[in-house]
């Protein structure tokens, strides 16, 4: 299991090829966002996990990246490609209540911090 690629975000999205400089931006920030609501590091699989607690640089509670994961950094990249404002006009908006959130809460280490 790796992380979601490119072309796997660009699809989600139904992204034309000339948004991929910005999609790989969007993808980025999920990826991040994830992350750091979590409080922990993610890594695409366990020789990556192995390496870094070998070096010392894996974290507190690091993990190996899962569907859900990808799941809700798919949530949360469309939401980015899609939004690409602060603020949304004309438009009546809500959290879903399954959104990356939901998803992310399980594997989060210390919520509130």
């Amino acid at each position: 299991m790796a992380f979601v690629s490119l072309s796997q975000a660009m699809a989600h999205c139904r992204a034309e090829s000339f948004d991929s400089e910005m999609m790989a931006l969007y993808l980025s920030a999920a990826k991040q966002t994830v992350t750091d609501y979590m409080n922990r590091t993610v890594y695409d699989d366990q020789a990556m996990l192995d390496e870094a607690v070998a070096t010392g640089t894996a974290g507190n509670n690091p993990m190996i990246v899962n569907d859900a994961i990808n799941a809700a950094i798919l949530l949360i990249t469309g939401h980015l490609y899609t939004n690409r404002e602060d603020v949304i006009v004309g438009v009546s908006a809500c959290e879903l209540p399954n959104g990356a959130k939901s998803i992310l809460n399980h594997y989060r280490i210390n919520p509130g911090v």
